[in-house]
């Protein structure tokens, strides 16, 4: 009986281990796990897989972005905004980042809990969704600007938690 039992806590460790990561993962972002419509792929796309790519984000968002009423965001750019990575920043921005405070607000208390480093496309989603979140705070006014700034602070803070994470954890 001893033995069922330990095989039996094994595999629900096992088994909460692996759900756990991938239903933590799906947390922070959720549109990313929805399938395209036009394909059988998720819709989870990655900007930078290598220092180019890095770059070419920046000039993204050095190149001014535009953000319409209905808040989908373009680059104005259109030399740039023509290379394949900007369909992807174009979905990463449209589709897979939140956008209400809400949303916003949610992803921060997400981030202030989550347990280990962050994924290569979650920090870039994180830091997409604080560059919006700064826009929108300089667009508002009143009790809204106060809202937004309280966001981009939060965001902020979870990103710098997210880069001393390996330097803040306790010597075993």
């Amino acid at each position: 009986m001893l033995w069922k039992t330990l095989l039996l806590l094994l595999f629900y460790y096992s088994a909460h281990a692996t759900v756990t990561y991938k239903w933590s993962r799906a947390m922070l972002y959720p549109a990313a796990q929805r399938l395209k419509r036009s394909s059988a792929a998720f819709l989870n796309p990655v900007l930078q897989n290598s220092l180019e790519d890095v770059v070419l984000l920046y000039e993204f968002l050095l190149a001014e972005l535009d953000i319409d009423k209905s808040q989908r965001i373009s680059i104005k750019d259109e030399e740039l905004a023509s290379l394949r990575k900007a369909a992807e920043f174009d979905t990463i921005c449209n589709e897979i980042i939140p956008k209400s405070i809400t949303e916003i607000r949610r992803l921060s208390s997400r981030l202030s809990s989550y347990p280990r480093v962050l994924k290569k496309e979650d920090f870039e989603r994180t830091v997409l969704t604080m560059v919006y979140t700064a826009y929108r705070a300089a667009q508002s006014q009143g009790h809204q600007k106060d809202t937004w700034v309280e966001s981009f602070v939060s965001l902020y803070k979870a990103l710098k938690h997210d880069l001393m994470f390996p330097y803040t954890k306790e010597p075993s």
